[in-house]
């Protein structure tokens, strides 16, 4: 009765949708659950992420929850997420992806999850970043470390969301520095972010990376478009 009474005032409803949940439905209605565009990277071979980072930076391996679609499910997803402060979303993908990578045997080598960060006036102004809890609950299913010390943005970078891909390619004030290096030294490190257009911006992180001592990067996003 008490659980009928709240969500009579204060109802749940379906982030993708906005429709209302049902009591046995969470963050997602079943309907939009079912019609996210998943990707599987993770379970075969055939593998984007891979694809667009190679010749580029070495990593070792990479997935993407979604396929990312222009005015689909998973971009009002991303977009409630980054800029509607629902960041429950971030929480019910982390644990979602983080379920179907902990019994694969590869990620069981995974020693930290480092996210890509934002600069420190967008953090103030957002008061989150977006892929913190992701990566926070990715790294608790693969029992690991996650770890935000490692990586600082240096420049304010304006959104990439309405940028043409063209213009994304030719953005190359992205800056970020690695501090406390020592302390991912001969680690493998899941680096996660939001979503990959070019990759630019996770090329540049694992450039930054790789200044430290025999380490492994694997890359783990919400969606590619």
């Amino acid at each position: 009765m008490i659980h009928s009474l709240v969500n009579l005032f204060f109802p749940k409803v379906c982030y993708a949708c906005l429709n209302l949940l049902n009591d046995n439905e969470k963050t997602i209605c079943t309907d939009c659950r079912h019609s996210l565009p998943v990707t599987n990277f993770h379970f075969n071979n055939d593998n984007m992420v891979t694809k667009v980072f190679y010749g580029r930076v070495k990593i070792e391996n990479g997935t993407a929850l979604f396929r990312f679609e222009k005015k689909g499910i998973v971009q009002q997803l991303i977009h409630r997420l980054k800029y509607e402060g629902y960041e429950n979303i971030g929480l019910f993908l982390g644990d979602w992806l983080g379920g179907e990578l902990k019994d694969i045997e590869f990620y069981k080598s995974i020693d930290m999850v480092i996210p890509v960060p934002l600069h420190k006036k967008k953090l103030k102004k957002r008061g989150y970043n977006q892929v913190a809890k992701f990566g926070q609950q990715i790294a608790k299913a693969l029992k690991v470390t996650y770890k935000e010390d490692t990586l600082l943005k240096e420049t304010n970078t304006k959104s990439q969301v309405y940028k043409k891909r063209l213009a994304r390619w030719n953005n190359s004030d992205e800056l970020f520095t690695l501090i406390n290096s020592e302390s991912i030294e001969n680690k493998h490190i899941l680096l996660v972010d939001d979503i990959i257009t070019t990759g630019a911006t996770l090329e540049a992180c694992i450039a930054v990376l790789n200044q430290a001592k025999n380490i492994k990067i694997s890359i783990a996003t919400m969606a590619i478009a």
